[in-house]
């Protein structure tokens, strides 16, 4: 069996496909679940930013005003590292659960957060460029008609924001499933954790005994594979979005 052979081999064995499509999961459901909270985080962030600006108000604009800016002009890697350091895990999480041990599902949870707070930060600018696509006439349209400010926002404005920005952010969310990569680095077992975890015990696998350079390729290339169909896929949603929105 030639090293080739010997790599693409690994990638036959069921064990190892399975475990690494459980990897493919974690990342999908990890990615998901960090867009929809840093969706409503982004929300909150982007209101205060543009309308808290005068009065009692006006400490809320300067708040959200930091976290954006700390966040967005800051490395996501650091954020982590920062989250594993110094955020401690729920007592809640810290159990065995969906087929992690215990430190698995704290890492887990330390990484995830650090993804929301940096995406947050991010879709909360895509959130206020839609908000200031709006013309101040829908606004005052909705006041002629009786509206207080909070039926204005969520009947007349929010709907048009969101539906402006719907290719942006779905854009957003295939940068948020490959930034989900950088959680390798403190062991979550997702894609990219699972793929180097399987490159590092690829002697046992391959059938020769020993690590070779194609086992690389191999093994990451099929990572790089998947997240092509998972980006790629996204992306023709996206252009589609943006079509019919014309």
């Amino acid at each position: 069996m030639s090293a080739l052979e010997g790599s693409f081999h690994i990638l036959s064995i069921p064990a190892v496909l399975i475990y690494l499509f459980r990897g493919v999961a974690f990342t999908v459901v990890i990615s998901a679940f960090a867009v929809v909270i840093a969706v409503l985080i982004g929300l909150v962030m982007a209101l205060c930013r543009n309308y808290c600006t005068s009065g009692s108000r006006r400490i809320l604009g300067i708040l959200a005003t930091f976290y954006i800016e700390v966040f967005r002009n800051t490395p996501l890697l650091l954020w982590i590292f920062i989250c594993l350091v110094f955020v401690p895990a729920p007592a809640f999480l810290q159990r065995k659960m969906l087929g992690l041990s215990s430190v698995e599902t704290g890492l887990l949870f330390k990484g995830t957060l650090a993804l929301i707070l940096f995406e947050s930060s991010v879709i909360a600018e895509i959130i206020r460029g839609g908000l200031n696509a709006i013309s101040k006439g829908q606004f005052e349209a909705g006041y002629s008609q009786g509206f207080g400010p909070f039926r204005v926002m969520t009947l007349i404005v929010m709907p048009q924001v969101y539906q402006n920005i719907i290719p942006t952010l779905l854009g957003q969310v295939i940068s948020t499933i490959k930034d989900s990569s950088y959680l390798a680095n403190i062991a979550v077992i997702e894609l990219m954790a699972r793929t180097k975890q399987v490159l590092a015990n690829a002697n046992r696998y391959n059938g020769l005994g020993r690590i070779n350079v194609s086992d690389v390729f191999v093994m990451f290339g099929f990572a790089f594979a998947i997240y092509f169909v998972i980006d790629f896929i996204l992306s023709i949603l996206v252009r589609r979005t943006a079509k019919s929105g014309r």
